[in-house]
C-alpha cells in the first residue's frame, strides 16, 4: 500500500532514510523530516510503502521547485528528491509504485515535468530511473573553493 508520511510514521521513515543517506546524523534526518511533513502536501510529498504488516518497505520525498532544474524547460519543477526501496523487496514493483504516485501529485500541482538526480557514479539508481520512465537529460561536476580572508 502507497500512502502519505504522517507524524507517527517518523521513526520508520527516518530509519529509511538513514540506510539511503547514511552519512547524515539521525537528529538531522529527523528536524528534515519534520520539515517536510509541515510543507506537505502543498510544495512537498512524502509516500510511503507499508505491507500488510504495517512495515515500511519505501519511501519517496517530492518537491515542487520553482528555481531552475537542469535538464527541464518549465517551472515549476516536480522533484524526486530521495526514494528507497529496502534491499529485500526490490524488484517487486513498489519503486515504480511510490514513482507513480509522485507523478499523480506533480500532475494534480499543474507540474508537466517530473525531474530527479543521482550521484555520477550510482549505476544502480541511473537504471532505475531509466527503467522508471525518466532520461537522462546531462552529466554535472559540482566544484568548490574555500575563500577565507585570510590571505595566507
Amino acid at each position: 500500500m502507497i500512502r502519505r508520511a504522517t507524524t507517527s510514521d517518523l521513526g520508520g521513515w527516518i530509519a529509511l532514510r538513514q540506510r539511503l543517506w547514511n552519512d547524515t546524523p539521525p537528529h538531522i534526518h529527523r528536524v528534515e523530516a519534520e520539515a517536510m511533513l509541515t510543507r506537505q502536501p502543498e510544495t512537498c510529498l512524502v509516500l510511503l510503502h507499508e505491507s500488510e504488516t504495517a512495515q515500511l518497505r519505501g519511501f519517496a520525498e517530492a518537491t515542487l521547485r520553482g528555481d531552475h532544474v537542469n535538464g527541464c524547460d518549465t517551472s515549476p519543477v516536480a522533484f524526486l528528491e530521495g526514494i528507497f526501496v529496502d534491499a529485500a523487496f526490490r524488484g517487486a514493483g513498489i519503486g515504480r509504485a511510490l514513482i507513480a504516485g509522485v507523478r499523480d501529485w506533480a500532475l494534480a500541482h499543474g507540474c508537466t515535468e517530473l525531474a530527479s538526480d543521482a550521484h555520477i557514479d550510482n549505476r544502480e539508481s541511473h537504471a532505475f530511473h531509466i527503467a522508471s520512465g525518466f532520461e537522462e537529460t546531462e552529466r554535472v561536476v559540482f566544484f568548490r573553493q574555500r575563500i577565507t580572508t585570510d590571505p595566507d
